[in-house]
């Protein structure tokens, strides 16, 4: 199989680094908080709701990643502003998630508590979403304001394990795990992750740093099922790293800083993203990214809407206008990761722009049919699993 090149430069966005940390929001994680006088963190259903203002107040409040909308040269979005002239609604809009689990520890103690969250939607990774999901941190969405979402979503992204569905998370963006390397370095192709651990690629391989980042793509490289592993196959993984990482043949472990290794040289092949893929070889056509022959790892970026937020039924139109093909379209072209609107391709493709028409056929902004049969969504690692995997998965990176 041979491994994808891209040689645009991209519109959109270097992703903050993705970590997952066994701190104050892992322990939140868990699903309850133990010791004197701390309550259990999980919300029931008829906690979540407040009185919807979307009504009289015509604005809701929307954080996001840095850079992962749409702009203009004047600073404006174009998207945003298109759904402010079509509905009349104000939308604040923040930049203001920098990591998953330094946003969960700051919005984790509103939310257990029943107070206004200050935001009507927010944006986060699917593993963390789980979380949210699991504790009743999010409310569940009236698919009869999401007729678009229900129309035009993805199949492959419909379903999750965390969210059977989708009835309180709907896909912003997505992307895939797979392995960025310097094919002209190197001189040779990587095809599966077993690759890595090639003699001729001791002390130049990264791996992400993150337990929740990491071990889908090691678990598919021993023919593990993601969407039901066991511990079992995690450990199986994470004793493979522990060999590797004793023979010194792992580099180090990263966040989003694996970029600079694979641009420098430091590094020849690593863990990556596929949108970050994008940017790495429009800099630096020597570098490829491939999914795995076993497989990659398919993962989104979701749309919550939580408890107590006073504009729900606003924050459901601002959703469904973005699955509509040709909103969608316009921001794939922005971002440049993986469309959850399919159907935004084909707006792309006759839009007339040679750029656009180009990114109509970017396996990695729609993947063809050959590639997605070889994507993979993995579970949340479970409240039970998470101390046990963390402890050996932390002895492991040092982090």
């Amino acid at each position: 199989m041979s491994s994808t090149t891209l040689t645009r430069r991209p519109a959109g966005r270097r992703r903050p680094t993705r970590r997952s940390v066994l701190g104050t929001a892992g322990l939140l994680g868990l699903g309850s908080l133990t010791g004197c006088g701390i309550p259990s963190a999980y919300v029931a259903e008829d906690r979540r709701s407040a009185p919807d203002r979307s009504e009289r107040e015509q604005r809701l409040a929307f954080s996001n990643w840095t850079q992962y909308i749409d702009t203009d040269d004047e600073g404006g979005r174009p998207t945003l502003d298109a759904f402010t002239e079509r509905t009349g609604i104000q939308v604040t809009y923040t930049e203001d998630i920098n990591d998953n689990d330094e946003f969960f520890g700051k919005i984790g103690p509103v939310l257990t508590q029943g107070t206004d969250p200050g935001r009507d939607l927010m944006v986060v990774s699917d593993w963390m979403a789980g979380r949210y999901v699991s504790l009743g941190w999010v409310q569940t969405m009236d698919r009869a304001n999401l007729p678009n979402v229900t129309a035009q979503l993805d199949p492959q992204l419909a379903d999750p394990a965390f969210d059977p569905g989708r009835r309180r998370s709907v896909p912003w963006q997505s992307g895939i795990t797979g392995i960025a390397y310097n094919r002209k370095e190197l001189g040779r192709e990587i095809r599966s992750t077993a690759d890595l651990w090639a003699p001729d690629l001791k002390g130049r391989v990264t791996l992400f740093a993150g337990l929740d980042e990491a071990l889908g793509l090691l678990m598919l490289a021993h023919g593990a099922d993601l969407a039901a592993f066991t511990e079992d196959d995690a450990h199986r993984a994470m004793d493979l790293v522990q060999r590797m990482v004793d023979a010194r043949h792992v580099r180090r472990f990263t966040g989003n800083d694996y970029t600079s290794d694979l641009a420098s040289g430091a590094a020849l092949a690593c863990q990556a993203y596929s949108g970050d893929a994008v940017q790495l070889t429009a800099e630096n056509p020597d570098i490829a990214f491939v999914v795995p022959e076993e497989g990659g790892e398919l993962w989104a970026e979701s749309l919550l809407i939580p408890n107590r937020a006073g504009h729900k039924r606003n924050a459901e139109l601002l959703i469904d206008h973005y699955y509509q093909p040709e909103v969608a379209a316009e921001l794939a072209a922005a971002v440049q990761y993986i469309c959850p609107v399919p159907a935004a391709r084909e707006v792309l493709a006759a839009s007339g722009d040679k750029e656009k028409a180009e990114l109509a056929e970017h396996p990695l902004v729609f993947p063809t049919e050959e590639m997605r049969a070889r994507l993979h969504t993995m579970r949340d690692v479970t409240s039970a699993e998470r101390p046990g995997l963390h402890k050996v998965w932390g002895r492991i990176t040092g982090v």
